[in-house]
């Protein structure tokens, strides 16, 4: 992880101070640098050392984070990771053009790995991404949402990413189709458990463990498996207090939507859910060779259903 921070530094320098200034701004916030660290592992699991896992484990990073910087524009988001947002901090325009700016470095980056599937995987994932952006979109404020499209929208948005992370240590490593598909299998799994769990925070922790503000996915309108079971779960009454905060995005009623979620039942609901993925995921990595990396693997999926952050 420190060559690929070396990575990330050096392909960060632009001619423009204030392109500089925002990622370094965001990247520098902390994160888990969960991605990078799922491709350094995969590569690792399947006996690749070469240097290239080292830049495209730092494409990914960069992926990721503009798409975080766009997230929080769209989102109108104030914190992350315990601190201001960069759009909060440098305005709106500064980060969806920093973003557009880490798009097009990771792109320029992947030229580096000379391998067209390499550029195949990237360019579905960010192309997959940004329709799971728009789907999320779309289904604002809309309670009638089911779990289905629900899974639809963070299979999309958010475990795409960790799938193609996961997938170009495979890649790169010249595994066999089989191979690459189990590592394919746990990336998806691992970044759905993620964010079923990251959505089932918004309700059970405190914004000094999240590192940003409770209620924000209410707020925005988002609809998560942890509402949809409480609905579902729910009496008349309950149900439409919570269809109401939704289509409204009215904070006045989030302790008592918390207090609906949890007498519910709902987070344990959301939590088995996540523990199903987690499990999925722990299977598709018994498919790699016997090695301490993809235990380490194993151990990952297995950690996520103790995140408090």
């Amino acid at each position: 992880m420190r060559e690929v921070d070396g990575v990330v530094a050096r392909r960060l320098a632009s001619t423009v101070p204030l392109v500089g200034q925002v990622s370094r701004y965001i990247i520098s916030s902390g994160g888990k640098r969960l991605r990078p660290a799922l491709l350094l592992l995969v590569c690792r699991a399947l006996g690749f050392r070469g240097e290239q896992r080292f830049n495209l484990a730092a494409v990914v990073e960069f992926i990721h984070t503009a798409t975080l910087l766009h997230d929080d524009v769209v989102d109108e988001s104030t914190l992350r990771r315990g601190r201001a947002t960069a759009n909060e901090h440098f305005g709106n325009p500064a980060s969806v053009l920093v973003g557009d700016f880490l798009y097009s470095r990771a792109f320029q980056m992947m030229l580096d790995a000379h391998d067209m599937r390499v550029m195949e995987i990237l360019a579905d994932a960010t192309n997959v991404i940004a329709e799971g952006e728009v789907m999320q979109l779309m289904n604002m404020h809309d309670p009638n949402l089911d779990e289905a499209a629900y899974v639809q929208v963070i299979r999309s948005k958010t475990a795409k990413l960790f799938e193609a992370s996961a997938r170009l240590g495979a890649v790169l490593a010249g595994a066999p189709p089989a191979v690459e598909q189990a590592c394919a299998e746990y990336g998806q799994a691992v970044g759905t458990a993620f964010q079923v769990i990251d959505d089932v925070l918004d309700y059970a922790g405190t914004a000094e463990e999240l590192g940003k503000n409770l209620g924000d996915d209410l707020r925005e309108g988002k609809v998560t498996l942890p509402l949809i079971a409480a609905m579902r779960r729910g009496s008349d009454d309950q149900r439409a207090l919570i269809r109401r905060a939704v289509e409204t995005g009215d904070l006045a009623e989030l302790e008592h939507v918390v207090e609906i979620v949890r007498a519910t039942g709902a987070l344990e609901v959301a939590h088995d859910a996540a523990a199903a993925e987690a499990k999925r995921a722990m299977s598709a990595a018994a498919q790699l060779p016997a090695n301490e990396h993809a235990q380490a693997l194993v151990q990952l999926a297995a950690s996520l259903l103790a995140r408090r952050n």
